[in-house]
């Protein structure tokens, strides 16, 4: 046999986790041929990948390349790492859209801009791949894109009419290929959902075997209500259910990280099928908004920058940043100190000046409060600013690492240490987070063994999402390939110096299409758009 390429001598990580062994694989076209040992079939170019590992390309479940892809489709930083789909649409999917939203979308825009020519979600994805990019996509609906576009930025119950509308849209969404639905419920307007609008909205994907995922409601003060309020949708919906990025923010509330595991492990006991994704490291990253009581954000960006004005409002926000409360995510208390608050990204250029100082080195240079501090540069930016939080704990990362039913994901762009995206700072998990599980965790510190954490970036969330033929390494399956030395591969990454490239990914295929080779891209561009299980196209 001749095939167009062979992977000769690898350690194969098939992403069962199952132990390795050492074999060869054959590509043929955009799938694999077969997985063994292939003696003298020769293949028209050929792999040497002794001492390497041979995995199936890595899942990011939650990926926010939704604009850097527009920009450039390379998708550097996580092809580098190995990723070979990026998930998107946590809360605010690029679709279903209506005339509205994508003005407003146009204007929020900063260093990337781009005209929006697609209203579905499907429209979207289509848009991507026919730019090129080098990873498949794919991405959830988001219950905040369905709210916005039926309701509005109000603060109150949908009508009988509305609801049924946004559970419409959500159909309409899975069968374009929708992975489900998404919800992120401490952002205004996905906070103003109630708990059986989340469940009818997830009972209108479950008809199309979607999975609902979720930010869920807390992350701290009230983390076990959220945890409870998920598994109760799941139950309600009879739908598989994920938590986004699990974690316990603010140092009162990491013990309560143990309690909401033993709530999922006992709804899985049950028999529900809920799971969990996170990212390596101690800190988050979001926007200023999340400093702020959700009632001055009611009506959108626009009504909350006008609010903020108000000597009397601004007076009562200063008065509830620093008080905790029961029914909103208080995330300029929970981080301890306005130390802990990292600002990396800004709209207006006359701000870009302060990327990478902290919100209490900003605060002192303005001689002003950090609270007003806050509200002054949201204002000032007409944004909602980009923030690092450092709010949990290392013991609680490598506890959660440890969990058989958690996957990973990014919660960032992916992009490159260049051009545009050179006018802010990233998380440094959009350049480490793959490779640093791999480096850090699992070959340093000795967490899981690299068979398991391949099957939890591949294997695991393949599964979640019910993908056709991706996810593991068997003939017939896509040749997606992550080729990389397990001895070697780490993240370089820092929170002050985010933009460096990951090391140690030798070679990484899509559709069976190499798009790293030695670790250096080709430029290939070969990614499609990857459908969920209710696609009817």
């Amino acid at each position: 046999m001749e095939y167009d390429a062979i992977i000769r001598n690898g350690t194969i990580y098939d992403g069962s986790g199952g132990p390795p062994y050492q074999g060869d694989v054959a590509i043929q076209g955009e799938r694999i041929a077969t997985v063994g040992s292939l003696g003298d079939d020769k293949g028209r170019f050929e792999i040497e990948a002794r001492d390497l590992a041979v995995a199936p390309g890595f899942i990011n479940m939650l990926s926010w390349a939704c604009d850097s892809l527009i920009e450039d489709g390379l998708s550097q930083s996580d092809i580098r790492q190995g990723v070979t789909l990026e998930v998107m649409g946590e809360s605010f999917s690029y679709g279903p859209l209506n005339t509205s939203m994508k003005e407003e979308m146009i204007q929020r825009q900063s260093d990337i801009r781009f005209e929006i020519n697609w209203t579905s979600l499907d429209e979207y994805l289509t848009h991507l791949t026919s730019r090129g990019v080098s990873t498949n996509v794919a991405s959830f609906v988001g219950t905040g894109t369905l709210r916005t576009h039926v309701v509005g930025y109000e603060d109150r119950p949908a009508t009988a009419e509305e609801l049924e509308r946004m559970c419409a849209l959500a159909r309409a969404a899975m069968e374009e290929g929708a992975m489900g639905l998404a919800s992120a419920l401490i952002y205004v307007p996905d906070c103003f959902n109630r708990a059986e609008e989340l469940v009818a909205m997830a009972k209108a994907i479950g008809d199309y075997s979607g999975l609902y995922i979720s930010h869920i409601r807390s992350e701290g003060v009230s983390l076990l209500e959220g945890v409870d309020e998920l598994i109760e949708a799941a139950r309600q919906a009879r739908v598989r259910a994920e938590i986004y990025h699990l974690k316990a923010s603010g140092v009162r509330n990491w013990p309560k990280l143990i309690a909401a595991i033993e709530k999922i492990e006992a709804a899985r006991a049950q028999g529900l099928r809920i799971t969990a994704d996170m990212y390596p490291y101690i800190a988050s990253s979001t926007g200023l908004d999340v400093t702020m009581p959700q009632w001055v954000q009611e009506g959108g960006h626009e009504a909350w920058v006008e609010r903020l004005k108000d000597p009397q409002i601004r007076q009562r926000v200063r008065q509830e940043m620093n008080a905790y409360s029961n029914t909103w995510e208080n995330g300029f208390l929970e981080v301890g100190s306005p130390e802990n608050i990292l600002l990396i990204g800004f709209k207006n250029p006359a701000l870009k000046h302060l990327t990478g100082k902290t919100v209490a080195q900003v605060a002192v240079m303005r001689g002003s409060s950090p609270e007003d501090t806050i509200m002054d540069l949201v204002v000032e930016d007409d944004s909602r600013v980009g923030a690092i939080y450092f709010s949990m704990s290392e013991e609680n990362v490598r506890r959660q690492i440890s969990l058989p039913w958690v996957s990973f994901g990014s919660d960032e762009a992916s992009q490159a240490p260049e051009g545009v995206f050179l006018l802010s700072n990233p998380h440094p998990r959009a350049y480490g987070t793959f490779a640093r599980l791999l480096g850090k965790y699992v070959r340093d510190e000795k967490i899981i063994p690299l068979e398991e954490a391949v099957r939890r970036l591949t294997g695991l969330p393949a599964t979640n999402l019910q993908l056709d033929r991706r996810g593991t390494l068997k003939a017939g399956n896509y040749a997606d390939l992550a080729i990389f030395d397990p001895e070697t591969i780490r993240d370089h990454a820092t929170f002050e110096h985010p933009q460096q490239y990951a090391s140690g990914m030798a070679h990484v295929f899509v559709n069976g299409e190499q798009v790293l080779r030695d670790g250096e891209h080709t430029g290939a561009k070969p990614g499609q758009v990857v459908r969920g299980p209710g696609y009817i196209g």
